[in-house]
């Protein structure tokens, strides 16, 4: 996995995941995917997937060494995810289609933008 260092000029090609928060360059979504949703966002190489299901609209970042050991990881549900930096709150709509393969692999999908309340 290549280096998550962002020079400060690509800050605004930053994009996170709409399903699970991660936070990456624009190309590192198209060269590699979602380290967590690539098996049913199928982001990588396709810039469409990537404009529907990933915003530039993002508040707050939190980094994660281990996730599964980490209780901020816990709190905002990424301790099933890869270490990496995630964003507190993602705004956006993630597609019909999206959320359905979702919902067909057993993923139910939270919205990451505040605007539903999450079960417990």
């Amino acid at each position: 996995m290549s280096s998550a260092f962002v020079a400060p000029g690509q800050q605004r090609n930053l994009r996170a995941c709409m399903v699970c928060s991660i936070v990456q360059l624009q190309s590192r979504f198209m060269r590699e995917g979602c380290p967590n949703c690539e098996d049913i966002l199928a982001l990588q190489g396709s810039s469409e997937a990537i404009e529907e299901c990933t915003s530039q609209v993002f508040e707050g970042l939190v980094t994660l060494a281990d996730p599964a050991q980490s209780w901020v990881a816990r709190w905002q549900r990424l301790d099933k995810y890869v270490g990496g930096v995630y964003a507190v709150k993602v705004m956006g709509t993630l597609p019909e289609d999206a959320r359905q393969r979702l919902e067909d692999a057993g993923k139910p999908y939270r919205p990451r933008d505040g605007t539903e309340e999450e079960d417990e």
